[in-house]
């Protein structure tokens, strides 16, 4: 797995408030910092997505989940470490993320990573990055980089090279919501 030359190249992008074209341990994804209000607008263009639409964010670490999160539940590490699959965890009250990155309601949708690359840039980058699927708002989620429309891959500053020819296909993550009595609720399985 020698991916350097791509992490070097994601981090110029996102330092440079750029959007990067990525393999993630669902589907590939459209990817910026996410803390930088501008880079995010450009997402949302890129896909054509309505603004009151959300994004995911990554992280690296379950315990990084406290960082971003008002109140999170007090067991949401254990919850987080214990997932067998690709789960994204929707919690009530962001902290410190622009408005575009958080839906209306004042929650944000996040998933601690498994896949080797996001997690080595994300700790290389020392921040949260967007994840969202690489397709124009309405069309089918690309699983596959050959799946990708060439308008998401001329529209992009850097397109990730590794794993660019792998063909497995993975399913979008599963979504929940842990409730108040710390019950975790499936909303997209």
């Amino acid at each position: 797995m020698d991916f350097e030359a791509d992490i070097k190249n994601c981090m110029q992008v996102l330092q440079d408030g750029g959007v990067f074209l990525y393999p993630t341990e669902t589907v590939w994804g459209l990817g910026c910092d996410a803390l930088n209000e501008a880079a995010v607008e450009k997402i949302f263009a890129i896909k054509q997505r309505p603004k009151e639409k959300s994004m995911i964010v990554l992280l690296a670490e379950a315990r990084d989940v406290l960082q971003y999160v008002a109140a999170p539940p007090p067991d949401i590490i254990a919850i987080i470490e214990a997932f067998d699959r690709p789960t994204t965890v929707i919690y009530e009250n962001a902290l410190g993320f622009p408005d575009n990155v958080v839906n209306q309601d004042g929650s944000l949708a996040i998933r601690v990573t498994t896949d080797p690359f996001c997690k080595a840039l994300i700790k290389r980058f020392k921040g949260p990055i967007v994840s969202t699927s690489a397709n124009i708002s309405g069309q089918s989620t690309a699983p596959t980089y050959s799946s990708i429309s060439t308008e998401i891959k001329t529209a992009v500053d850097y397109q990730v090279t590794y794993r660019q020819d792998d063909e497995t296909i993975k399913n979008p993550s599963r979504l929940i919501k842990v409730n108040d009595e710390g019950d975790v609720v499936v909303l997209r399985g």
